[in-house]
């Protein structure tokens, strides 16, 4: 029984070139009883407002260090600005929904990743879906900010790839997508539909999937879990669902799954 839920992953880069078409669609899904629930990054927005600011960041191994300075700075985009402009724009388009970050009812907890080298990064480790839940029972769009806490209540940021494909597992989400500007996987200007890991690993070798596409492959890879049977690679900046099809590249465990 499909519980028709859908998680987005919005990067920070796509959410303010979101289109028309990217909202109405969303409406569309709402109309026809789909549950949605929706997670941003905000990576762009929180380096420039270090370097308004003049904060140094320190890198480790080409990863910025989230230092307690950076943290709340971190802290103040994504719960702030930009969770808010992602709210403001689904109600503008007549979508009722609520910002939350991975702090508020127990969202997400999370233990130190490795604090030498990232700081208060966290990994995450228990989900409790219940505020998200709560709001889509009432029909409001969650909007999750990817932040967590310890279990003796300590803030650390964690990836927004990971807390999505966290929160699409603990959900049961029948889908989760990841809102890119590009229509999918592409080979040779052709989407590609439906890929496995395998394949996609060999699309990685022959140098099909290049550049900013392997990091959004390998966490659309890593959301692949026991709970999250099926995620997607869709473009924000067109319309992702057309003639009541996902449009888009679908990455799935087996072909012999495909529905």
């Amino acid at each position: 029984m499909m519980k028709k839920t859908i998680v987005f992953k919005c990067g920070g880069s796509v959410i303010r070139e979101l289109s028309e078409e990217f909202f109405h669609n969303l409406k569309e899904l709402v109309a026809s009883g789909w549950k949605l629930a929706i997670v941003h990054g905000g990576g762009p927005e929180i380096t420039n407002m270090l370097k308004r600011l003049n904060m140094k960041t320190e890198f480790s191994g080409g990863q910025r260090k989230t230092t307690k300075p950076v943290l709340e700075v971190a802290e103040m985009v994504l719960s702030g600005s930009v969770n808010k402009f992602f709210v403001a724009e689904l109600a503008k388009h007549g979508l009722r929904a609520a910002g939350v970050s991975g702090k508020d009812g127990g969202l997400l907890e999370a233990d130190y990743l490795d604090p030498e080298t990232y700081g208060e990064v966290g990994e995450i480790k228990k989900v409790d879906a219940s505020i998200v839940n709560a709001l889509m029972e009432k029909g409001i769009i969650p909007v999750i900010a990817p932040l967590s806490m310890t279990s003796d209540c300590k803030t650390l940021n964690v990836n927004a790839d990971l807390a999505a494909s966290a929160v699409a597992g603990a959900l049961e989400a029948d889908k989760l997508m990841f809102v890119t500007d590009v229509d999918g996987i592409m080979k040779e200007k052709q989407r590609l539909d439906v890929l496995t890991p395998e394949e996609i690993q060999i699309l990685i070798k022959q140098e099909v999937i290049t550049g900013g596409m392997i990091p959004k492959v390998n966490s659309a890879l890593s959301a692949l879990s026991d709970q999250v049977s099926e995620v997607m690679i869709v473009n924000g900046k067109g319309a992702f669902f057309a003639e009541h099809t996902f449009q888009g590249t679908k990455i799935v465990k087996t072909k012999e799954a495909v529905s």
